[in-house]
């Protein structure tokens, strides 16, 4: 493919030379025939010596003696490219003869039904939908279109999805949320999970993700909200539009999660707590609060990220701090 038919279809601004573009590939790894791009302005450097033909980067980024492709988002950019390069499989029409679906089902025209799904009674199923093998569709579910279930995904009862979910291998969306209250003998009775778990349009789980349902009311991602591989959502919480949370994050129960956050890898948020608009939570935090609209936080407890980057370099100098200390007491002691 040419770079030209590139910028045009990605709506980029063409320098340079025409080259053909046989695929894509990350900076470092990127050989020639190959496109890359830059988003990061620390990767300026790798930028001059990849071998990659020709270079997706910013509008403000210096110029190179390679073709570029010059975008307001490079990010975005480069992943229009990939569509362009990489095409996943398409699943036609039809229903595997080891499939199980209760007759009182409604699934819509155009679904994809592959082997040993099992679909039970009273489930609605829209249109387009694609379930690979071993997913399973609890009773009373009810599904927009477009869905689409990687294999061993599963949707437990009176669960509700909208237009254009995607799960990934092992995502339960309405298993038991995580309720048990001490009885007189000091055991453990189980609290009946009786409210359903709730995904809006274009909300993606992925890979071996939970959604708990909730004890009473519900548990909902709204729409656009995007779940890693390995998240914990707990009953009752909400996740906002547009939120990203990433890989090992947990959600203790009753958590409320607004729109546009991003709580990297490994965040732990205590329950009842409210995380507010556009919060960024840097990698491993533990937020055991409340926190205000737009703060960005690191740690446990959780703090302002630039304190904590102050607390961090002050804690590596203990040592010598402890050390200082000791030796001005010792000189004191002295006289």
């Amino acid at each position: 493919m040419k770079l030209s038919q590139i910028a045009s279809a990605i709506e980029a601004r063409r320098e340079g030379e025409d080259l053909e573009i046989a695929g894509v590939a990350g900076i470092e790894q990127a050989g020639p025939g190959q496109l890359t791009f830059v988003a990061n302005p620390r990767y300026a450097g790798a930028a001059k010596t990849t071998q990659a033909s020709a270079l997706i980067v910013a509008e403000d980024f210096p110029a190179l003696p390679k073709p570029t492709l010059r975008s307001a988002n490079p990010y975005l950019a480069f992943a229009r490219v990939l569509e362009l390069f990489y095409h996943p499989p398409r699943y036609a029409p039809g229903i595997h003869s080891t499939a199980v679906i209760h007759d009182s089902a409604r699934i819509g025209p155009r679904a994809h039904i592959d082997a040993y799904v099992v679909i039970d009674e009273d489930v609605e199923i829209g249109e387009g939908c694609v379930m690979l093998p071993q997913v399973v569709i609890y009773r009373g579910a009810r599904i927009g279109n477009n869905f689409f279930a990687h294999a061993h995904a599963v949707v437990r009862e009176y669960c509700r999805l909208g237009d254009n979910v995607v799960l990934q291998n092992g995502a339960v969306v309405g298993g038991d949320g995580f309720g048990f209250a001490k009885d007189a003998q000091g055991g453990w009775h189980k609290i009946v999970q009786s409210g359903p778990a709730v995904l809006e349009d274009d909300v993606e789980v992925q890979a071996n993700a939970c959604v708990d349902r909730a004890s009473v009311g519900e548990t909902r991602v709204k729409r656009g909200a995007k779940i890693d591989n390995l998240v914990q959502i707990g009953h009752g919480s909400t996740v906002g539009e547009d939120s990203l949370l990433c890989a090992q994050v947990g959600l203790a129960g009753s958590t409320e999660v607004g729109k546009n956050v991003i709580l990297a890898g490994q965040v732990g948020i205590a329950g009842h707590c409210r995380i507010g608009d556009g919060v960024v939570a840097t990698a491993q935090s533990g937020i055991p609060n409340d926190v205000e609209d737009g703060k960005m936080v690191s740690g446990y407890p959780a703090m302002d990220n630039k304190q904590w980057l102050r607390c961090v370099a002050a804690f590596q100098r203990l040592p010598e701090i402890a050390k200082a200390v000791r030796a001005r007491t010792a000189d004191q002691s002295v006289k």
